[in-house]
């Protein structure tokens, strides 16, 4: 987008705008403030441009008069018509090159801040959830077959420490985000000497994107992309449990329901039916934004630097990121569990058979290829009868280890069907991380504190913003009384 090329509203229709106009007019501020203080506009000039600036926001607050373009060649001629010809130094040392990588950071800042706002929602609702869950026996899949029993705060947490990763990605991409490239003008600076690093402060960055050409050519690229990424990441795993959750759906007497409400509905034609539209909703749009979220890749991909192309003032689409969370959010809320149904999925199958080779191991030493062969071939002779793993008769699993092993069953029947029972396998777990009572609750402490740090972390981030916003803005108002003063 050369400063000679035709004026084209394509940033603004493509994504929107986000908050595009609104930071033109703060980095318009920030630019005549840096010009007064260094000398290179005369303050009396800088004063009069900025009671310009002011006159035109404040004219451009009705919404007959608001314009829908943050494009610097579409703003010039009404800033002139009302501040006269020497409005036009306003755009000492600049370009529209490094007003859109400035105007499109402030956008990827925005919205790391919001998006950051629902992720930490979400989380709260996950570790709220956990914490009734916590002796919920839930069956668990690998392949799309049962797997092994869990809990369904152990299930609930693994996404919540999901969602902290997301939470810790736009963390780090924030603080490559809020560098400002202002004053590298067009991509090597001018020959006006132009304080960047006060353009920085003014405008809220923590510092600069110091290599001019980089600036504008290379970082807006992977800027928009950090980002993307973090919330590509998520939109996928949120993905992933939506499906989950609308697996169950298919079932006769499903272990887990959507309550009655605005997240289900009823079928226009089949009374009987409940259909997940919240779920539904949910994968679709988690796909719907992944897609959204490829754009930037694509569009800069095999491209020449200083092309059109990924200049985008709004890059990455968090408003749909903000929709996929706020939806995700409510579908927690939503989540009735059925403990009873749950348990007897979980009994309905062989899940519990990797405990059989564990318990042999520990109890009597058998080697556990011994052990998990036995274990095999027990699930094959109870599967072959149509019987439960807890109704296979105690004498067929003794005849069968003993064809297997050579020896006697070193357990008591007692034995073997406590070893066999979920109770006994999800809480007696020893390992880090894992389902038992004492676990989840180190679990969810740790996660609550985190939270909590994240949470304050990203409240002083806005808290530095407002203060920054402040600071202009009385910069600003002291210039235009300058004017109204005459600047004596």
């Amino acid at each position: 987008m050369s400063d000679n090329a035709q004026t084209l509203d394509i940033n603004a229709t493509f994504r929107g705008g986000g908050r595009s106009i609104e930071w033109l007019d703060e980095i318009n501020k920030a630019s005549i403030v840096m010009l007064a203080e260094t000398g290179i506009v005369p303050k009396d000039v800088a004063a009069r441009i900025a009671k310009g600036i002011a006159q035109l926001i404040e004219h451009e607050k009705d919404e007959k008069n608001r314009r829908t373009s943050a494009d610097y060649l579409d703003y010039e001629p009404r800033l002139i018509a009302i501040a006269g010809p020497e409005a036009s130094r306003l755009h000492t040392g600049r370009s529209r090159q490094d007003l859109a990588s400035t105007i499109a950071r402030m956008n990827l800042r925005d919205g790391i801040l919001k998006t950051t706002e629902a992720l930490i929602a979400a989380r709260e609702k996950l570790l709220k959830r956990a914490e009734e869950h916590i002796e919920t026996i839930i069956p668990a899949y690998t392949h799309g077959v049962q797997a092994q029993p869990t809990t369904f705060a152990h299930y609930l947490l693994a996404f919540e420490s999901a969602l902290a990763r997301a939470t810790e990605r736009l963390q780090q991409a924030y603080a490559r985000v809020n560098k400002c490239p202002l004053g590298a003008a067009a991509l090597a600076t001018s020959s006006f000497p132009l304080d960047r690093n006060r353009l920085a402060e003014l405008l809220g960055f923590d510092g600069l994107v110091e290599n001019a050409y980089d600036a504008n050519h290379l970082a807006p690229i992977d800027s928009a992309l950090d980002v993307a990424s973090a919330w590509s990441i998520a939109a996928v795993e949120m993905g992933m449990f939506a499906q989950d959750m609308h697996a169950q759906y298919a079932e006769p007497t499903p272990w887990f329901m959507l309550a009655e409400g605005k997240l289900t509905g009823t079928s226009s034609i089949m009374p009987q039916k409940r259909n997940p539209a919240a779920l539904e909703q949910l994968r679709a749009q988690s796909s719907i934004l992944l897609s959204e979220l490829q754009t930037m890749t694509w569009v800069s991909h095999n491209n020449r630097t200083g092309m059109f192309d990924y200049r985008m003032y709004d890059p990455v689409p968090y408003a749909r990121a903000l929709t996929v969370l706020r939806l995700f959010g409510s579908v927690v809320d939503a989540l009735v569990v059925n403990k009873e149904r749950a348990l007897e999925e979980v009994n309905a199958d062989y899940s519990t058979t990797t405990e059989i080779a564990d318990a042999l191991l520990q109890k009597a030493e058998v080697p556990f290829r011994i052990g998990h062969h036995f274990a095999s071939k027990l699930t094959d002779y109870g599967r072959g009868k149509g019987l439960k793993l807890s109704e296979i008769p105690f004498a067929e699993v003794l005849r069968i280890y003993q064809e297997q092993a050579e020896g006697k069953l070193p357990l008591t029947e007692a034995e073997f069907r406590e070893v066999i029972s979920a109770e006994y396998m999800v809480f007696g777990r020893k390992g880090l991380g894992g389902p038992q009572t004492k676990e989840t609750l180190r679990t969810i402490d740790n996660a609550e504190h985190a939270l909590g740090l994240d949470r304050i972390h990203w409240n002083s981030k806005g808290e530095e913003l407002e203060s920054t916003g402040r600071e202009l803005t009385n910069e600003f108002n002291s210039l235009c009384k300058c004017c109204l003063d005459k600047c004596l």
